[in-house]
C-alpha cells in the first residue's frame, strides 16, 4: 500500500511540475486580460505562484526523497562490506 501512495504521490508531483514549467508558456504575461481570472489573479505574481509554487514545492520535495534514498542505499552497501563508487 505504502508503494502505490508513492507512485501516485510521484505521479501528483510530477504532474505539478510540468504544469509549473508550461504556465508561464500558456498565459501572455504581456496582456493582463489573458490571466486577470485565474486564479491567483488579477496579478502576474499571484497567478504564477498559484500555478507554479505547487511545482517548485513537488521538485524540491522529490529531489529530497531522491537524494535520501540515495544515502540510504549508500549506506547500506557500505555496512554489507561493498564500497560505493
Amino acid at each position: 500500500m505504502k508503494r502505490i501512495a508513492m507512485g501516485v504521490g510521484l505521479l501528483l508531483g510530477l504532474y505539478l511540475i510540468v504544469r509549473a514549467v508550461a504556465e508561464p508558456f500558456v498565459i501572455d504575461m504581456t496582456d493582463p486580460a489573458t490571466y486577470r481570472l485565474d486564479w491567483g489573479g488579477p496579478s502576474l505574481a499571484g497567478v504564477l505562484l498559484v500555478h507554479c509554487g505547487p511545482g517548485v514545492v513537488s521538485a524540491v520535495l522529490i529531489g529530497l526523497w531522491v537524494r535520501a534514498q540515495r544515502r540510504r542505499r549508500a549506506a547500506r552497501e557500505a555496512q554489507s562490506g561493498r564500497l560505493v563508487g
